[in-house]
Parts: C-alpha cells; structure tokens; sequence
C-alpha cells in the first residue's frame, strides 16, 4: 500500500513539474507580444486567449501536485500543536464532508463542460478568430480527476496515522538546498556543527573555551 501511495505522489509532482512550465511559455509569450503591440505597432488578438488558457492549465494541474507536497495553505495557528492523530482525525473528517464531494462535481462537471466543447469544436468568443479551447476544457475533468485520486490517497494516509499514531511517509519534493549534500560537499559533520554551537554559546556567556569543551 505505502509504495502505491508513493506512486501517486510521484505521478501528481512529476505532472506538476511538467506543467510548471507553462508559466515559463507564458511570460515568454506575454513579453513578445508587450514588445510586438508597443515597438511594432501590431497586436495579436488571439494572446489573451491563450494567456488566460495557460494560467488556467498551470492553476488547475498545479492541485494534484500541492496536495502530494503538503503544500494548501491550512491554519496552522492550532494544528501544529495537535498530536498527529488528531490532525488526521481532522483532515479525513474535512476530506469526506469537503473535498470529496467539491471534487466529484468539480470533475463530473468538467467532463460535461470538455464533452460539449469537443462536439462542437469551441472556439473563443471574447476575440475575433479567437483560438479553440476545447482542448483547454478536457484539462478540467483531467485534473479533478488526478486531484481526486491524490485526495483518495490523503485519506488513506489520515487512516494510517489515526492507526499508528504518525504520519506515513510522503515523496519529498527538490529542497532550495539540499543540507546533506552541502555537509558531503565541505566535510562538516553533525558532531563538528555540535561542538561549534557550544563554542559560540561560551563566547556569548564569556566562558574561556576550555570551559565549553
């Protein structure tokens, strides 16, 4: 069961690496076409389509991804200072009443909305010659669909905990800086960070170091 959980987190972060870059081809695009309307005198209608189209497939694919890292903003005012087991009992309560039944509609509806566009071939209204986005609404269902399947897992993970008493291990996604590797690279280890703390500790109360050792 833990390895499939894993599998999961790794499919939602490595999809939520791929299309993070579409923020990437966003500011590309929005920067050609700042330089293109104001030096060139000559706009492109069809840009805000496909920006708004864009942000919405990087917004929509980015929840599967923020929920396998723990990342929803969530009130940790209180929560931090609960026992594991009674922040799982919390999370599956507001997963079963909440988020559940917020993503069946949101991905029933979805398909609904993908199925009707690809029918007819829609196209954007708000420009002239405005760009298909039938494609854009087939990410809906897609991503409820992932979000649900990393949902199901969350759920799991609160009934493992209130079992156990802790929290299952998660896939952990690339740290700003990687504290291990830095310590491999420089040859400092925990004892000589250790020992370098009582050093300053005995400096800041005026002990001779001898006294610190």
């Amino acid at each position: 069961m833990q390895k499939f959980l894993l599998l999961v987190d790794k499919v939602s972060t490595k999809l939520g690496h791929a299309f993070a870059w579409s923020i990437v081809i966003l500011t590309l695009m929005i920067s050609y076409e700042v330089f293109s309307r104001y030096v060139l005198n000559t706009p492109h209608p069809w840009v805000f389509d496909v920006s708004y189209m864009l942000y919405g497939t990087l917004f929509m694919m980015a929840g599967a991804y923020t929920l396998a890292t723990a990342g929803h903003v969530r009130g940790d005012v209180l929560y931090g200072f609960f026992t594991p087991r009674t922040q799982a009992t919390i999370d599956l309560v507001l997963y079963v009443v909440f988020f559940i039944p917020g993503v069946v509609a949101l991905a029933y509806a979805g398909w609904s909305f993908a199925d009707q566009a690809w029918t007819i071939k829609e196209h954007s209204s708000i420009s002239a010659d405005g760009p298909p986005i039938y494609p854009f609404k087939a990410i809906i269902p897609i991503a409820g669909a992932l979000l649900l399947l990393q949902g199901i897992v969350e759920i799991v993970r609160c009934v493992a905990c209130i079992q156990r008493g802790e929290w299952p291990s998660r896939t952990q996604d690339v740290e700003e800086v990687d504290v291990d590797k830095l310590k491999e690279m420089v040859h400092v280890k925990d004892e000589d960070i250790a020992a370098l703390d009582q050093l300053v500790v005995a400096h800041e109360h005026g002990q001779p170091q001898g006294a610190a050792k």
